[in-house]
């Protein structure tokens, strides 16, 4: 029995790894923190992605006369789901600076700047996770945090933070905004937020572009830690961002998501960079999941 099997398995005789059917949306558990477990042994090794050909969006970069100044977020009004600006002292706010401290102790080997968050499908929460976490990583001292909402397909950061639309990612990619104009800082919470912008019909191709490469080595000039909320690997746009990342955290729903889902996933993406298996919604405690995972 491999090592998912072994914790699926557990969570199910916990009663806590019910099977349903991974579409379904479904809303986090608001009080439940993240449960982090290591990555499992590949399943296979899939090929490797290759990026769409630079001349996709291969467009020069763009410059407006007009000053050059990031925008700021005057008053953000975060979802009560977001515990680690709005509950630090609670058990899941907790969870969430426990997953950030392992993700720390990877950097012994390289730098762990880009991290990419994605799940097998809908509604396992990935988002909260990414929020959460990018939240707590900027109550570090000192650490210039950025939340990317890569997810072109169901962008929901803004909605999560209580922004107003405005110009985002696909923006810069295709020369509509500068960088600096597509930024908002939340100043109380001491994040920069990179938003989604308008939809583009082929999100894969722009996140596979050379645009997207050159800004994310951009952007690793400026920023300590680069969240980046990617859509789910049931589509190709997680592959696409895969390759720009340091590591890779997969949210898995402990009441929904099944085994093959997850091995897909795996497949799909590759374990090199795999820091491990975000458990959401799981009632038992990090520790024993850590555990079963052995």
């Amino acid at each position: 029995m491999n090592r998912i099997q072994q914790i699926l398995s557990k969570a199910e005789r916990d009663g806590t790894a019910r099977r349903a059917n991974i579409g379904e949306e479904a809303v986090p558990a608001r009080h439940a923190g993240p449960a982090l477990v290591p990555p499992p042994e590949p399943i296979y090794e899939p090929p490797r992605y290759e990026p769409a050909v630079d001349t996709v969006l291969d467009t020069p970069a763009y410059e407006s006369d007009e000053p050059s100044t990031a925008q700021v977020a005057l008053e953000a009004m975060l979802d009560p789901i977001l515990v680690a600006a709005l509950e630090p002292l609670s058990p899941a706010a907790e969870q969430y600076r426990t997953l950030r401290a392992r993700i720390s102790q990877n950097e012994e080997t390289h730098p762990m700047r880009v991290i990419q968050v994605t799940s097998p499908g809908k509604g396992d929460g990935k988002t909260v996770t990414a929020l959460n976490l990018a939240l707590t990583m900027a109550q570090e001292f000192q650490r210039r945090v950025l939340i990317l909402d890569a997810d072109l397909r169901a962008p929901n950061i803004n909605t999560l933070l209580g922004l107003p639309p405005g110009p985002g990612l696909v923006d810069v990619l295709t020369g509509a905004a500068a960088l600096e104009q597509a930024l908002v800082e939340i100043p109380e919470h001491h994040l920069t937020v990179l938003r989604a912008g308008r939809t583009y019909e082929r999100p894969a191709e722009m996140l596979g572009s050379g645009p997207m490469r050159r800004l994310v080595d951009s952007l690793r000039t400026q920023f300590d830690r680069i969240v980046v909320d990617s859509a789910p690997t049931m589509v190709a746009d997680a592959g696409a961002i895969a390759p720009l990342s340091d590591g890779l955290l997969l949210v898995v729903r402990a009441s929904a998501t099944t085994t093959p889902a997850i091995s897909r996933a795996i497949a799909s993406l590759g374990s090199a960079k795999l820091l491990g298996l975000v458990f959401n919604e799981s009632s038992a405690p990090a520790q024993e999941d850590y555990a079963a995972s052995a």
